[in-house]
């Protein structure tokens, strides 16, 4: 123990709170020293070597162990089998005991037939031009009926991040996302087999008629796992984005009509005016359109000029104004060597 304050100290650290993270007082060190002998801290030796009045002797855990394991008792939880030992007058120890001991010995769950649920990723895409890869979501919008949500379907493009389809309702189902989706795809002209739509796990996204529609049109359709948000994360950024407007209504919504006005408002706002950090501040539309490199050339082209008339303002190379040539949509990290953009917010 003097061996670790000494170290301490000699590394700049004061010898009082040297002491005072061990626990100790600065006048039990000097005490051992005064006393001719490197002594250790007696407590943590005594809780060591206490071994707990209430603890199970090795015969109860086997008889646990000898219990949960019998064929009428194998494929129950503890706290099934516990009130079925007390109406047949036996009491071997607490639920909470047979919880800890299963836990130990690695049989708490899954018990029986029934196995912890597995859900692999959802395959990894990747987009390098507009409508190949699109990713929806439905989010509620509060009404003036307490209880009641209007239903916002937003459909974006992954690599401009252009909204290229929306619509409210009153209610979700697949027939409202198989309209909706199904005039995003007519107007955006997107040909046969040539792109993956992802969403979640909802109803409305794997009900029967947009899947209809889907394999009609040639789209491939891809699914978050259940209950985990981050692998639609285009589309979660985007209703963030939505809701943290100022302008977001601060009171509900009292009509669809009222709702649709705003939301065609948001959506002409985001697509010809919003400068997307993760665009290099160029708009949605102006990617879709294929306007980005143009725009950044002559912001890169720009910089430089600035450069060479003051070089000594700059310390290294200008502002990198490069587009990101390709966006992926993966849960996963990909390779080191690629560019990550799934985490960029909206």
């Amino acid at each position: 123990m003097n061996q670790l304050i000494d170290e301490a100290c000699a590394a700049g650290a004061r010898q009082e709170q040297a002491c005072a993270l061990l626990g100790l007082s600065v006048r039990t060190p000097q005490r051992w020293r005064a006393e001719g002998a490197v002594k250790s801290d007696g407590r943590a030796q005594a809780a060591q070597g206490r071994a707990p009045a209430n603890r199970l002797a090795e015969a109860e855990r086997e008889a646990i162990m000898e219990v949960v394991n019998r064929p009428e008792y194998a494929r129950m939880p503890p706290s099934q089998i516990a009130p079925a030992l007390a109406d047949r007058g036996h009491y071997i120890a607490s639920e909470s005991t047979f919880y800890r001991v299963l836990r130990e010995a690695g049989q708490l769950t899954p018990r029986g037939k029934s196995r912890a649920p597995t859900h692999r990723r959802p395959e990894p895409f990747q987009a390098t031009a507009p409508n190949q890869l699109w990713s929806w979501d439905i989010t509620y919008l509060a009404t003036t009926v307490k209880g009641t949500f209007f239903y916002l379907y937003l459909i974006m493009d992954v690599f401009s991040r252009k909204i290229v389809g929306w619509e409210v309702f009153d209610r979700e189902c697949a027939e409202h996302a198989a309209t909706v989706f199904g005039k995003a795809h007519l107007r955006e002209g997107v040909g046969a087999d040539d792109l993956v739509l992802h969403s979640d796990n909802g109803a409305p996204m794997k009900g029967a008629t947009m899947l209809a529609t889907l394999q009609r049109l040639g789209v491939v359709p891809s699914f978050s796992r259940p209950s985990v948000s981050n692998d639609n994360p285009f589309s979660e950024a985007l209703f963030k984005t939505l809701k943290y407007q100022p302008d977001f209504p601060a009171r509900p919504f009292n009509s669809l009509d009222t709702s649709r006005q705003w939301v065609c408002g948001f959506v002409h706002w985001y697509n010809e005016e919003h400068h997307h950090s993760a665009l290099k501040f160029v708009t949605p539309a102006q990617r879709h359109r294929g306007e980005d490199a143009r725009l950044l050339m002559d912001r890169h082209l720009l910089y430089e000029a600035a450069k060479q008339k003051h070089p000594e303002r700059w310390s290294g190379p200008t502002r990198n104004w490069a587009p990101e040539k390709i966006v992926f949509l993966n849960p996963g990290r990909p390779a080191k060597t690629e560019v990550d953009v799934t985490e960029k917010t909206a």
